[in-house]
């Protein structure tokens, strides 16, 4: 029954398919996912110290509150993207403990998209589990299976993406827990070339066939499918 699974899975006359799912789940991350990511970065400050991000409406899963033109438009054309920075105050945050609180905000949002990946890679075998104790392999059971597989991998290249040091993606939040801030509020300073220049990458990459940031969600999410697919491993062989 496996093999007839995955069969079903690749086979041509599922293509169509897999394109209106995936293209669901993005529509999803964007609706659901976004305001999770955002919602952890208010709610991780504000237990630190910073009540800014709740009292600016960040803590809601109203997508409204956070979605990004630009950055909802990425997502739905090359399938990771970014929503609105959630204000921090880090005068807020002791002082003597700015820099670390502040990089704890930031890595909140990355972690909220990780541990969503996982559940949704373990829905994504429940459904595989059933299947192959059922045989039902129609368009319905398959279409959850495409559905939970692509909500996973994106939140994983969400949170690839989100945590690259460039302004003012969460990982150059993170530095500041690491640089010193001579070096840090200078690579601050280029902060508005920075974003473009990282966006030609993304475009030039993807023109030649070839995504960094592909490859290492891609490695990222086939880590947490082996480790959500331990308990289904006896099942599967």
């Amino acid at each position: 029954m496996l093999s007839s699974l995955i069969q079903a899975i690749t086979s041509g006359e599922s293509v169509g398919l897999t394109l209106v799912v995936q293209l669901c789940a993005l529509v999803f991350i964007a609706a659901c996912c976004f305001p999770i990511h955002e919602s952890a970065h208010a709610w991780m400050a504000e237990r630190l110290g910073d009540p800014t991000g709740r009292l600016s409406g960040r803590i809601t899963l109203n997508p409204l509150a956070h979605l990004d033109l630009f950055g909802t438009i990425m997502m739905l054309v090359f399938g990771f993207g970014y929503a609105k920075p959630v204000p921090v105050n880090i005068r807020n945050f002791p002082a003597d403990k700015r820099k670390l609180y502040f990089g704890l905000t930031a890595v909140a949002g990355p972690i909220s998209n990780l541990l969503l990946a996982a559940v949704f890679s373990l829905l994504c075998w429940v459904m595989k589990a059933v299947i192959v104790k059922t045989g039902n392999t129609g368009n319905a059971m398959l279409a959850a299976v495409y559905f939970f597989d692509s909500a996973s991998y994106v939140n994983v290249a969400l949170a690839v993406f989100n945590l690259i040091p460039v302004p003012p993606l969460d990982g150059s939040r993170v530095l500041t827990a690491v640089l010193p801030d001579r070096i840090y509020y200078r690579i601050m300073q280029y902060e508005r070339y920075s974003m473009i220049a990282l966006f030609a990458l993304i475009f030039l990459f993807n023109r030649i066939g070839f995504s960094p940031i592909s490859l290492l969600a891609g490695l990222v999410s086939n880590a947490i499918d082996a480790l959500t697919g331990l308990p289904f491993a006896a099942l599967f062989n």
